[in-house]
């Protein structure tokens, strides 16, 4: 084996810092237009990212212009390490969040698209920090990755490796031949959408700051909200909640199929197998959980800030249609603390976490498909017993999937629960009880945000020892890169030269 091209990973990471300081500055510009105090302190930040960026550029500019597939994996790893790192910078200047451990989780939260938050009074940060904080989950959302594949052959670089790495979920679909092209198109539509929502939230009635914020945090499926009580500051304001339900649903499908909508291919959209299943689960679940909070649950009660406005049917339908479409994509917004209606909905929720939304989408967990194509084997299998010399091929959008993929989702599977429970038993150890470890280390894994026990939709992961900040955020790296991409780093053959 090859040694590896470490002066193109460095190289990399420069651009990836260029990348930081920009979007730093913006958010220094919005600090200066809000007058907030903190512009100079966040423009320090921007240009010292930018600065560190340069420099790492510079050393490594006759660097090997090659980028094999063991660089991919190492270059989008540790530029989410690199971005989280250089991202604590406004925090940590501003005195936003003095601490780096709480720093470092509120940040890697932010760009791995969990929202989980140490904060425990939103509304009392400067704007400039609020807007930094969305944007961590803007970028995280789509990937810093797929947006450097962009620009990488102005530096005569190809991004097929790092497109493969970083790409959420399994779906192998493309929009063009060329890598580059799909990343400016993913982005395109991401942008588009981005721009839709705030349009619409506005309009509705929300602040072009607030509006701006939780469309960034919507497309994302991240779920930081400039209010403390998220989205359910505005439970007298059905329209703004209808709004940010579309755009979850949108934002949990794969973008792929957005792209094909734009193109008038409806027809394709309608025949996706995994399509089909994401809107069965949001509505079967959504029907579920609609019925037993009207007939058994309280949602004046349960609800955080505002009392139904519209009658109890609707409210019960649009606060269940709410959580069960901001668990499944991992968004992670709340309207109303979930944990409160029925022991019997606790469990759905919790089961909720570990589904996903659609490959292709800015969501976490272990998306649709691979429940597709796993359901699907088991009945395969099911028939091989009884016919053990058939020809029984897994199909998928009516094409035989081949057996390497099913093994990998069956390995991905295995390896996701594994690491749910290593993950839940380390926080046990730590001094967290039964039903807070197992639903923190479900949440961080599938990158959703709000869990059980004290870290409730109400509560913040502020309580948590400092060892149990840092565990949640490599499970929250590990579930935001599927697994493989960095736990692979830690196997000694990777990095063996021969």
């Amino acid at each position: 084996m090859p040694k590896l091209n470490y002066k193109i990973i460095f190289h990399l990471m420069g651009l990836l810092l260029l990348f930081n300081g920009g979007f730093m500055l913006i958010s220094a510009l919005v600090s200066f237009i809000t007058k907030d105090g903190v512009a100079l302190q966040i423009t320090a930040s921007g240009l010292l990212a930018l600065f560190a960026g340069m420099l790492l550029m510079f050393m490594t500019k006759d660097h090997k212009k090659e980028i094999k597939k063991r660089e991919g994996y190492i270059v989008v790893t540790f530029g989410w390490l690199f971005m989280s790192l250089s991202g604590m910078l406004p925090y940590l200047v501003t005195d936003a969040i003095p601490s780096v451990t709480d720093a470092f989780f509120e940040t890697i939260s932010g760009y791995t698209t969990t929202g989980a938050t140490i904060l425990t009074d939103i509304e009392s940060l400067p704007k400039g920090i609020l807007f930094w904080r969305s944007t961590t989950h803007w970028i995280g959302g789509m990937g810093i990755i797929v947006l450097a594949i962009a620009i990488l052959p102005l530096l005569g670089i190809g991004g097929m490796q790092l497109f493969a790495a970083e790409a959420p979920g399994p779906s192998a679909d493309k929009l063009h031949p060329r890598i580059t092209d799909t990343a400016k198109r993913l982005w395109l539509i991401y942008f588009g959408f981005t721009a839709a929502e705030t349009i619409a939230l506005k309009l509705a009635g929300m602040s072009f700051f607030d509006a701006i914020n939780h469309a960034m945090s919507t497309l994302s499926t991240g779920g930081f909200s400039t209010k403390n009580a998220s989205v359910a500051y505005w439970n007298d304001t059905p329209l703004i909640q209808y709004i940010i339900i579309f755009f979850m649903l949108l934002a949990g499908m794969n973008f792929v199929l957005s792209y094909f909508a734009f193109k008038g291919k409806v027809q394709k959209i309608i025949k996706d197998d995994e399509f089909k299943l994401y809107m069965t689960f949001v509505f079967g679940f959504t029907l579920i959980t609609a019925l037993v909070v009207y007939f058994r649950a309280d949602v004046s009660v349960s609800t955080i800030d505002h009392p139904m406005v519209l009658g109890a049917g609707e409210s019960a339908f649009r606060h269940g249609l709410f959580q069960v479409l901001a668990v499944i994509t991992t968004t992670g917004f709340v309207t109303a603390d979930f944990t409160m209606w029925t022991p019997f909905l606790t469990v759905i929720f919790f089961g909720l976490m570990f589904l996903g939304g659609s490959a292709g989408s800015t969501s976490g967990g272990i998306k649709v498909v691979r429940h597709l194509l796993t359901i699907r084997n088991a009945f395969i299998e099911f028939k091989r017993t009884l016919h053990p010399n058939a020809i029984l091929p897994v199909r998928y959008n009516t094409r035989s999937v081949d057996r390497t993929i099913i093994f990998n989702i069956l390995a991905f599977f295995i390896l996701y629960m594994l690491s749910w429970i290593v993950g839940a038993s380390v926080l046990g150890a730590l001094g967290l009880d039964f039903v807070t470890a197992l639903g923190g280390a479900a949440s961080a894994l599938g990158n959703v945000g709000p869990a059980f026990g004290d870290l409730s939709p109400v509560d913040s992961y502020n309580s948590l020892p400092g060892a149990g900040k840092w565990w949640l955020a490599f499970l929250m790296l590990i579930g935001r890169l599927e697994l493989f991409t960095v736990l692979i780093l830690l196997t000694p053959f990777f990095w063996r030269n021969r």
